[in-house]
């Protein structure tokens, strides 16, 4: 008797089984004028755009456009003229550390923002509003018309409680946030930093601290890291000896002496050091010093053995995720927070932007080159980041939210 055949359905290819799926929404995301906020949720809307949800962003167009994917949609909410006016008053600012901040960009930035926002969310009619933390706007707009929204915290400074050694201060801080919502007739009032939705938070407790005592819609999901920008690099010029990279940021001709002392510190070091600076910077190049304007950072990375940078949340993420050790010098803004955060974690050291000596750099740079609790700790933060699902845990956390 010959066998019969039975065909068994699979779950996964068979068209006559329906497969779950999470119907499309529609999200937009919020964002200030400031490049790595923007870069902190680019990952997660594209992962949304591929799930085959509906995209769209709000902010200022020309610092919105060369960071976003072609065709991305885009409703602009700053002009040119405010944008402009802002960056200037928040660079007089000493960053989340001080009130000025707030009282002079943030909450001026979301009264600018908050007709352009609006209507974006008339226009756009999102299922989700995400808002960057730095944009008040967003959850008023989303507030008045009852529609959920999310924060998108892209920096931990915030929960760091910066000003929490100044009461007097931080309760001014909320006394804005609060005014902020009464100038636009929201009369119950919450701390418009936090969603009572969903914070999305690119971070991880092992660079933050304890993160226990955060309520469940406290969402870590560790940094997520943008795309790498094409770059040539003489690779046959690493000659296999331990590598450091000193990166700043943008350029910026307050950096030279930074790059000069900094080169004057590896001199003397059996090391190699790329220095991401444009030529001429650095002055007197000594033969182990690699100058280049532009790297390669993500694939640089893997063959570094250390980094130098100014503290930047992108830089130290970058870093951290390649179990990379860091020396942070900060300028501004939050970099100060993050360094401190860095020196807590174990992971790395800090030593002054302003009138650090070429000694002083050398000894920090030793000290985390050296195999020890340095790099241990940089490989704990490293292995956090990659267990906290970025931007595929965001965006299951925004579904769930629509």
């Amino acid at each position: 008797m010959s066998a019969r055949r039975v065909r068994v359905p699979s779950l996964l290819g068979d068209p006559g089984v329906a497969r779950a799926c999470t119907p499309s929404r529609r999200f937009l995301f919020a964002v200030p004028p400031l490049a790595g906020h923007v870069a902190a949720v680019a990952a997660v809307a594209a992962e949304l755009a591929r799930r085959d949800h509906k995209v769209a962003w709000t902010g200022h167009r020309a610092s919105l456009e060369p960071l976003l994917r072609p065709r991305s949609r885009i409703f602009s909410a700053l002009a040119d003229e405010d944008a402009a006016r802002l960056r200037d008053d928040r660079l007089r600012t000493r960053g989340p550390a001080d009130p000025t901040f707030w009282e002079e960009f943030l909450v001026p930035l979301g009264h600018a923002m908050l007709p352009g926002v609006e209507t974006a969310v008339d226009r756009f009619r999102p299922d989700v509003v995400v808002g960057d933390q730095f944009v008040l706007a967003a959850p008023v707009a989303a507030r008045r018309r009852e529609i959920p929204w999310a924060t998108s915290a892209a920096t931990p400074a915030e929960f760091t409680r910066p000003l929490a050694d100044r009461p007097d201060d931080e309760r001014r801080v909320r006394e804005r946030i609060g005014g902020f919502q009464l100038d636009h007739g929201i009369d119950d009032l919450l701390d418009l930093r936090f969603s009572d939705h969903l914070v999305l938070v690119f971070s991880t407790g092992a660079l933050l601290g304890d993160v226990s005592f955060f309520p469940d819609h406290f969402a870590f999901v560790g940094p997520v890291l943008g795309r790498p920008a094409p770059s040539a690099f003489p690779w046959d010029r690493l000659d296999g000896r331990p590598a450091v990279l000193v990166s700043l940021g943008t350029a910026d001709p307050s950096h030279e002496r930074f790059f000069r002392v900094a080169a004057e510190a590896v001199r003397e070091l059996d090391v190699q050091a790329v220095f991401a600076a444009p030529p001429g910077t650095v002055g007197d190049v000594p033969p182990n010093v690699l100058v280049r304007r532009q790297v390669p950072r993500p694939k640089l990375l893997e063959r570094m053995s250390a980094v130098v940078c100014d503290g930047g949340y992108g830089a130290v993420c970058e870093s951290l995720a390649h179990g990379l050790p860091l020396v942070a010098a900060p300028i501004r803004d939050d970099q100060p927070i993050i360094a401190r955060l860095v020196e807590r974690a174990g992971a790395g050291t800090a030593v002054p932007f302003d009138g650090v000596r070429p000694d002083e750099l050398r000894t920090a740079l030793a000290t985390v080159l050296a195999d020890g609790p340095h790099r241990a700790a940089a490989g704990r933060v490293r292995d956090s980041f990659a267990a906290a699902g970025g931007a595929a845990e965001a965006a299951d956390r925004l579904e769930k939210l629509a």
